[in-house]
């Protein structure tokens, strides 16, 4: 499995855990918890989770998971926009804090641009980081404008990352974004890396290239082609959902899938990368 390294040095695997929607049934809770911890136990150590999820049931949920195994684990929340004042940021904080049963985040990020001046929640950040509760800080949902406007207001090497959605039908990123994260230091997150709705994962070039290929579990499948697809790319992290068992172990067998030339060629046919640039998509 590849990994991919923030700014300060910390290296993780480059396949992390995303939680949206997780914790909001009590039916499905134990496979959600069980799901979790198998990811940790197969070799995944980023978990994603934000305080917006359930109105903070997915980050109740992430710290049972992780109770008893806080050192396996990078932890990656999210702060409301609307949270985001100097004084916003520290309640929410700690208020993380408590539902996760943790001391300290280990990347906080801004969940998207907000009315508050991204100076205030900077600050915010950095008192943060002083006061030990988070280990570092970074953004999501920031398109090329944004981050220079934060570059305005921040230092080299502050912001770690940019959590952005980013797939197979989601490819505006390719234009500018990803290499603009890239040239400033900044890891790429793609949440939503399978999509949604099933929609994309029903095209008829992923199954054919499945075809083609064996993983771990078996002959590879459409949607372990689409993750590969996003995991290729240097210096970007991916975070699937996996609320079960069986598809946290896909998730794993996909990061060891190397796609062929002609594999990317012919998905390129299908799903052509953006020649012109394109607001960045949001979900």
């Amino acid at each position: 499995m590849g990994t991919v390294t923030f700014s300060d040095g910390t290296q993780v695997p480059a396949l992390g855990m995303g939680t949206w929607n997780l914790g909001d049934r009590a039916d499905r809770r134990a496979q959600e918890i069980e799901s979790l911890r198998a990811g940790l136990d197969l070799g995944l150590r980023v978990v994603d989770t934000a305080e917006m999820y359930g109105a903070g049931r997915s980050e109740t949920l992430v710290g049972q998971a992780i109770a008893g195994r806080r050192d396996d684990v990078f932890l990656v929340t999210k702060v409301l926009p609307s949270n985001a004042s100097r004084r916003g940021v520290a309640e929410s904080c700690r208020a993380s804090l408590r539902r996760l049963g943790t001391e300290r985040i280990d990347l906080y990020l801004l969940h998207w641009p907000g009315a508050v001046p991204l100076e205030e929640t900077v600050e915010g950040f950095e008192r943060l980081k002083d006061e030990g509760l988070i280990g570092a800080w970074g953004v999501s949902n920031f398109d090329v404008d944004d981050m220079a406007d934060l570059r305005r207001v921040s230092s080299p090497g502050d912001c770690l990352a940019n959590q952005i959605l980013y797939s197979l039908d989601y490819r505006g990123v390719e234009y500018d974004l990803l290499d603009d994260d890239r040239g400033q230091g900044v890891v790429t997150m793609a949440y939503s890396p399978l999509g949604q709705g099933g929609e994309l994962l029903r095209a008829p070039v992923l199954a054919r290239i499945a075809a083609r290929h064996e993983t771990a579990l078996g002959p590879a499948t459409p949607a372990q082609v689409a993750l590969a697809w996003v995991l290729r790319q240097p210096n970007l992290l991916a975070i699937p959902k996996a609320a079960s068992l069986p598809h946290q172990r896909e998730n794993v067998a996909a990061a060891d899938i190397v796609l062929t030339e002609a594999d990317l060629a012919a998905i390129d046919r299908s799903m052509p990368p953006p020649r012109r640039k394109v607001p960045l998509a949001m979900i």
